[in-house]
């Protein structure tokens, strides 16, 4: 294993670090974007950050105290409504790979706006201390945004990736008449 300062410098830490930034940059200007539009960027970026995600070196936290945080409750917030009014009608989707579902016999509904939201806090807080160059820090954060992939937001980000799909390449009435006049351009 390199050196535990080394790993930040790997270059698959540094393109991990560079999409998770796009991803972030991608979701703070998404307001105003046509639905159709965001979900095909949306649909390209997630395998991308799955991808560089699996690709970190293993690391564990050096430190005893957890980075700073950066996303406010309030900024998740404003991001999730963004997202949920492009999403419209399209951010509802049924969730089977939840323990919850092993006891209901109701489905469980998630929506596409708040698991985008939930990934963007993770990685922002991230960056957010990645962004602040202190090697230790940058370490534990990069610890725990790769803990935090393998035990709660990679789920996360393929269930969205397969709910995107759907509403992205489902066809009905209604939505063949949106994508027509999305594709216009």
């Amino acid at each position: 294993m390199k050196e535990d300062s080394q790993v930040i410098f790997d270059r698959n830490v540094v393109e991990f670090v560079t999409v998770a930034a796009e991803y972030c940059k991608f979701l703070e200007q998404a307001e105003g974007s046509k639905r159709a539009s965001f979900m095909d960027t949306a649909l390209k970026m997630l395998p991308l950050l799955y991808l560089k995600a699996s690709m970190l070196p293993p690391c564990e936290t050096l430190g005893d105290e957890a980075p700073e945080t950066y996303v406010t409750e309030a900024d998740y917030e404003v991001l999730r409504l963004s997202l949920a009014g492009i999403m419209g009608e399209r951010d509802a989707y049924l969730d089977v790979f939840v323990e919850d579902m092993k006891y209901s016999d109701q489905p469980v509904t998630r929506y596409v706006s708040e698991d985008l939201a939930d990934i963007y806090q993770d990685i922002k807080d991230f960056i957010f201390v990645f962004r602040l160059g202190l090697n230790k820090t940058m370490h534990d954060a990069l610890a725990i945004c790769q803990e935090n992939f393998r035990l709660y937001w990679g789920q996360k980000l393929v269930n969205t990736l397969r709910a995107l799909h759907e509403a992205r390449y489902a066809q009905s009435d209604d939505d063949t008449d949106n994508n027509e006049e999305d594709n216009a351009y």
